[in-house]
């Protein structure tokens, strides 16, 4: 009897599921929640496809736009109904700018991300489209709810990376602790402004705050037109 192996034939083996972008954009996904947003790379999603990178780039360009797409999905996970809101638009506005805010809550290195990606998904404009529907609600002109979009964007980005990073950086509390020293230290006659504004200037809570930003954008993109240039 032979000791020889018999040999397997190539079209006996099962066959690999062909790529496509909504795969490749899942494993990313998966990847960025077991290990983190600086983990996907073209490098590893290939790896764990098993594929080589070269064939990823027919379906994503680079990695800023694998985050973007990665962002885009995350961006499913917003409730759009406004609900909580009430009737009222500009409460279903902040309850829907508040699920967009703590879903990047969520994932710090992905919020710090958004601030700089440009998702172009389908979320991403049910996003847009329900937040210009609220927005028009208020009978401001359609240039103002137009530019209006992107400073709410902006805000809700911005304060999502900055508070996800305070929330999960250990090192943060000792700075913002070293902060409130110094500002508590300062010299009336050198810092008057400072010192007139304290405790003002550290006090409300995260939430307090955010609600108050919210009110002063939507107040200022309803009430100040936008800027016309001479013919």
């Amino acid at each position: 009897m032979s000791g020889r192996r018999e040999p397997v034939s190539r079209r006996e083996r099962p066959a690999k599921p062909a790529l496509s972008r909504r795969w490749i954009v899942d494993t990313a996904v998966r990847i960025m929640r077991a290990e983190g947003l600086e983990k996907v790379t073209m490098r590893r999603l290939a790896q764990e496809l098993d594929t080589g990178p070269a064939s990823l780039y027919v379906y994503v360009a680079n990695t800023a736009e694998l985050h973007a797409a990665v962002l885009d999905a995350l961006l499913g996970e917003v409730d759009l109904s406004g609900g909580g809101g009430g009737e009222d638009w500009r409460d279903q506005l902040r309850a829907v700018m508040t699920s967009y805010t703590l879903v990047l809550f969520a994932h710090p290195q992905l919020a710090r991300s958004a601030l700089v990606a440009r998702p172009s998904g389908e979320n991403y404009l049910r996003l847009v489209e329900r937040i210009l529907d609220l927005l028009a609600r208020s009978g401001a002109p359609r240039a103002q709810v137009a530019w209006g979009v992107d400073k709410l964007l902006q805000d809700a980005t911005a304060t999502a990376a900055e508070q996800s990073t305070h929330e999960h950086d250990p090192t943060s509390e000792d700075d913002w602790n070293a902060t409130v020293r110094a500002l508590h230290a300062v010299d009336e006659v050198t810092h008057p402004a400072i010192t007139a504004h304290m405790p003002d200037l550290i006090g409300g809570t995260v939430e307090e705050r955010m609600r108050w930003s919210f009110d002063v954008l939507v107040n200022g993109i309803t009430g100040t037109p936008v800027p016309r240039r001479a013919d």
